[in-house]
C-alpha cells in the first residue's frame, strides 16, 4: 500500500484530516474570507394580516379595528381596500397595550414569566431518525415567540440543521467560535460569554444560537477527555451554568439535540422538559426504544455523578402523521396505550405546505396562504398551532396559570386568514 515518508503521514488519519480542516481554516482567516462571527440575519417577516393578529392575539377583529379607528395602540399598515396589516413588534405592543388596559387578562396578552415562575428549558430529542425534530423545534421556537414568549432556540447540530431553517447559510466559508462550543469549551483562553453567541432573527423576541462543525470538535474534546487521566467532563454542568448567564432575558429556550453524546448529556441536564418525536409507523416505534435507551443511560449518568434529575414534564409527539392509514392509525392508539397522557394529543401531520416551506428555508408563519394553497396552508398550519398550544399550556401549568392555548386553538382551528 502507498506511503509517505512524512512523518506527517504517520499520525492517525482522522487526525490528519482534522489538521487540514484547521490548516485550511487558519489560511481563510488570515485571507479574511472566514468571519469570526456570522453576518446577522438579512430577510424580514413579512407583516400579519388584521384576522391573524386576531387570532393570535385571542381577540375579534372587529375590536382590533376599532382600536386602529380611536387610535389605540400602533398604527397598522393600510393596504388595498383598507386592509390592515401589522408587523410582530406592532403585535408586541398590541400585547403591551392590551394588558395595561386589561389587567386582569394581562397573562393572556403578555405571557412573559413573573417572579417566581422559572425559566423553561426545552430539549426536543429525535426518538427515530426522520421524526421532525429540527423542524418541530423550529415551529415550537417562531410560534411561541408569535404568542410573545421571550424565547431562545439552540443548534446542538454540529451539521447545523435547525440552523440552515433559520436562514443561517453560510457561504461555504467556516464561521469560528459562533456556537456552544465556544461557550462550552475546556480551553479557559478560547471560552466566550453565552451572550456573545446569541443572534437575533427576523422574529421579535426570538433568538437563536447556531450550529457549526466545531460542535463536533468539542463532542471528540469530550470523548478524549472521557477516556483519559481527566475522567467525565463536565459538558453537562457546563451547559447548565451557561443558561443561567442568560436565564433573566427568556422565558424559554428550546434545545435541537443533535447526535452527540456529550452536548445531549447537557441538553438533558439542563432541561426542565424534554419533547420526544416519533413517526407512527414500527419500525419508527422500535427505533424509539433505542432512542430512549440512550436517553435514560446519559440521565443515569448525572444521577450517579450525586446531581438529581427531576423534570417538569417528559412528552412525546406524533410527527409526520397520515391520519388516513390504517396501519398509522394502529400505531398512534399503540402508542397512546404504552404513553398515556404523556403522548401529546395533538400530532403534526404530514405536510406538502410544510415541505415546501422547508425548501424555501423558511417556515409556514413567514409564508402567505397563496405561496402553498389555502386549503394545504390552513390545515398545516392548524395542526402546528394545537401541538404548540398544548406544550405553552403545559409550560402555563408549570408556572401555576391556568390553561388557556389548547382552547384557543380549538376555537380559531379551520378559520381562513383574512
Amino acid at each position: 500500500m502507498p506511503h509517505s515518508e512524512n512523518p506527517a503521514f504517520h499520525m492517525p488519519t482522522s487526525e490528519r484530516i482534522g489538521r487540514y480542516r484547521k490548516e485550511i481554516c487558519g489560511r481563510l482567516m488570515e485571507w479574511g474570507a472566514a468571519p469570526e462571527y456570522p453576518i446577522a440575519f438579512t430577510s424580514t417577516l413579512r407583516s400579519f394580516s388584521l384576522g391573524e393578529v386576531a387570532e393570535i392575539l385571542g381577540v375579534s377583529g372587529s375590536y382590533l379595528r376599532q382600536l386602529s379607528i380611536d387610535g389605540l395602540g400602533p398604527t397598522p399598515e393600510t393596504g388595498t381596500a383598507g386592509r390592515r396589516s401589522y408587523t410582530l413588534p406592532q403585535i408586541n405592543e398590541l400585547r403591551a397595550h392590551l394588558a395595561s388596559t386589561r389587567p386582569k387578562e394581562a397573562s393572556k396578552f403578555s405571557p412573559r414569566r413573573r417572579d417566581g415562575e422559572k425559566l423553561q428549558i426545552i430539549s426536543v430529542a429525535a426518538g427515530s431518525a426522520g421524526s421532525a425534530s429540527t423542524t418541530t423545534s423550529f415551529y415550537l421556537a417562531q410560534g411561541l415567540a408569535l404568542q410573545g414568549f421571550r424565547v431562545l432556540a439552540i443548534d446542538l447540530d454540529a451539521r447545523g440543521s435547525l440552523s440552515k431553517m433559520f436562514g443561517y447559510l453560510p457561504t461555504g466559508y467556516p464561521v469560528l467560535n459562533a456556537s456552544m462550543s465556544a461557550v462550552l469549551s475546556y480551553d479557559d483562553v478560547r471560552r466566550v460569554s453565552m451572550g456573545s453567541v446569541i443572534l437575533k432573527t427576523n422574529f421579535d423576541g426570538l433568538h437563536f444560537v447556531p450550529g457549526t462543525f466545531e460542535l463536533g470538535d468539542f463532542e471528540e474534546e469530550s470523548s478524549r477527555r472521557y477516556r483519559s487521566k481527566w475522567g467525565y467532563p463536565d459538558a453537562s454542568i457546563r451547559m447548565v451554568d451557561a443558561l443561567k448567564e442568560v436565564e433573566d432575558l427568556y422565558d424559554v429556550v428550546v434545545i435541537h439535540c443533535g447526535d452527540g453524546s456529550f452536548l445531549t448529556a447537557g441538553a438533558y441536564e439542563a432541561a426542565t422538559g424534554v419533547l420526544m418525536t416519533v413517526r407512527p409507523e414500527r419500525p419508527e416505534i422500535s427505533q424509539m426504544t433505542l432512542s430512549l435507551g440512550h436517553f435514560e443511560h446519559l440521565v443515569s449518568l448525572i444521577e450517579q455523578a450525586e446531581r438529581p434529575v427531576a423534570y417538569d414534564f417528559i412528552k412525546f409527539l406524533v410527527t409526520r402523521h397520515d391520519p388516513r392509514d390504517l396501519s398509522q392509525q394502529e400505531a398512534v392508539a399503540r402508542l397512546r396505550d404504552s404513553l398515556g397522557n404523556t403522548l401529546l394529543t395533538a400530532t403534526v401531520w404530514e405536510s406538502g405546505a410544510i415541505l415546501q416551506a422547508w425548501l424555501k428555508h423558511q417556515s409556514l408563519y413567514e409564508l402567505s396562504v397563496g405561496e402553498v394553497g389555502r386549503s394545504a396552508y390552513e390545515q398545516a398550519m392548524e395542526t402546528l398551532n394545537s401541538t404548540n398550544a398544548e406544550v405553552m399550556d403545559i409550560v402555563y401549568k408549570v408556572w401555576g396559570r391556568p390553561p388557556m392555548y389548547v382552547s384557543r386553538a380549538s376555537r380559531t382551528a379551520g378559520k381562513a386568514s383574512s
